[in-house]
């Protein structure tokens, strides 16, 4: 680091980290900033979750297979690093519930479990007549009290019932964070059901109001597109875009930062190797746990020791054709606790993303792991496939092993946002913007888990630093930004 020059170090090279580098970097290059910067990742790769396997004409997805099209930071990146011609979206279709070993065709018109429909819901047969008549107490039950954070558990057993959220909602949910909705913070998961109940008393007129209706369309041959995005060549292929772009000589991969301490104005970067490396400012994008563990100096990242994480695992299998007799029209289903089985969800996914399975070829994802039920994860590759197929047979005529099978373990991966998570990492930021100004936290485990929201995060983060170095620099008419 040259005595003009300040340094930024980013820890972590997930998306958020990636992020974080790449418009960082483009910022120093347009406008000619006095600024080095380096990435620390401990692993020999970046990318973090976005790992995808190429195999025998399949593209398989090891982390996450998706994101939201209307979350635009993400397409907006793919843009800046040539790849939003490798976007696709997901072919729609039934999805449906398995509940008490039974398929459900998921109602028409709920979202995110709530009904915005009275006549799918009343003609179901995911509930009982007394869950049904429970739910319709949405209609006259007065709002949850103001700013009160509670777990989505609670929020919806008081609103619909036990039946509607153990056979619908606790499925859905549940699956996008792998967690027991019943900890897991109202406020930070889903604050836009709390604030349709605030505004309208009722969550199911809430919801109604606030979707725009839809004319029904004739049936068509050709499939309609869903609210998804992918891109056919892989997420990971899409992480290796962006790291293209960075300059190598300031990429770290295979160390590890053991601590930080702050010395002066100065941060003292710690690694495995016994190397210090001095920075002026800090992207920590690194899980909670590992961001504690790297300022265990400073105990006001203590709450993030009691803050859990789940671990998961997906299993790809891959078969002919002809080995699922009876195939079901949809593109899969989720999985309620109602259930004899190990298997959260399944998607189907050669249906839901054409492009993932070669012709005459079957591709199913699965998933195992969740809150209170994590041992599986444990287990070897072979236990977890026969387990996973064992599961699958209860539902589906499946008459051959599969070709293959590609099981992925992620551990302590999936942060859980419980009650009070808002207010805790407020707390924290709080101590971190007056004891360690320059420090900045993005990634998974603080303002959302999806790959749009880590790259939110991880531009944010830009902007906190370039600000921060601006105030910085006031006083030194050499390195004005």
């Amino acid at each position: 680091m040259t005595e003009d020059k300040q340094k930024v170090v980013i820890i972590g090279g997930g998306i958020a980290g990636l992020t974080s580098a790449f418009y960082l970097q483009k910022t120093i290059q347009e406008m000619n900033l006095p600024i080095e910067l380096q990435l620390i990742e401990a692993s020999h790769r970046l990318g973090g979750k976005m790992q995808t396997v190429v195999r025998d004409g399949f593209t398989i997805e090891r982390g996450p297979d998706s994101f939201l099209a209307r979350k635009t930071s993400i397409v907006r990146l793919a843009k800046e690093v040539g790849m939003d011609d490798k976007l696709v979206p997901n072919s729609t279709g039934k999805s449906y519930v398995l509940v008490n070993e039974k398929l459900h065709s998921m109602p028409g018109g709920s979202i995110m479990g709530v009904p915005t429909e009275i006549g799918p819901f009343i003609t179901t047969g995911l509930f009982s007549v007394p869950g049904k008549l429970r739910a319709a107490a949405d209609f006259i039950l007065p709002r949850s009290e103001s700013g009160k954070d509670q777990s989505l558990g609670k929020f919806f057993r008081r609103r619909l019932g036990n039946e509607v959220v153990e056979n619908l909602i606790e499925p859905l949910l549940s699956g996008i964070y792998a967690g027991d909705i019943d900890q897991l913070s109202l406020m930070s998961t889903f604050p836009q059901f709390y604030e349709v109940e605030q505004k309208h008393r009722s969550l199911i007129m809430g919801m109604k109001k606030a979707t725009p209706s839809q004319p029904r369309q004739p049936e068509s041959k050709d499939k309609k597109k869903g609210g998804f995005l992918t891109f056919k060549t892989g997420l990971q292929s899409f992480a290796e875009a962006i790291e293209a772009k960075l300059d190598p000589c300031f990429i770290l991969k295979g160390h590890r930062v053991d601590k930080i301490t702050r010395s002066g104005k100065m941060y003292e970067i710690y690694l495995n190797n016994k190397e210090t490396i001095k920075a002026d400012c800090i992207i920590a994008a690194t899980p909670h746990m590992v961001t504690q563990t790297m300022f265990s100096d400073y105990s006001f990242f203590d709450p993030f020791k009691s803050v859990p994480s789940t671990s998961v695992a997906t299993v790809a299998l891959a078969f002919p054709k002809d080995a699922i007799k009876n195939d079901i029209d949809g593109t899969g289903f989720v999985v309620s606790r109602n259930c004899d089985c190990s298997i959260t969800a399944c998607t189907w996914t050669h249906k839901k993303w054409e492009h993932s399975t070669p012709e005459g070829k079957v591709l199913l994802q699965c998933y195992v792991g969740r809150a209170g039920d994590e041992t599986i994860v444990d287990l070897s590759d072979d236990q977890i496939t026969k387990i996973v197929l064992d599961d699958l047979k209860k539902t589906m005529d499946i008459t051959m092993n599969p070709d293959f099978a590609i099981v992925s373990r992620w551990k302590n991966s999936m942060p859980q946002y419980t009650v009070g998570h808002k207010q805790r990492l407020e707390t924290i930021l709080e101590h971190v913007k007056s004891e360690l100004p320059g420090v900045f936290l993005a990634g998974a485990s603080y303002g959302g888990v999806g790959v749009p929201d880590c790259i939110d995060q991880g531009e944010a983060a830009v902007k906190n630093v370039l600000d921060y170095l601006k105030v910085k620099c006031t006083s030194k008419e050499a390195v004005q930004i």
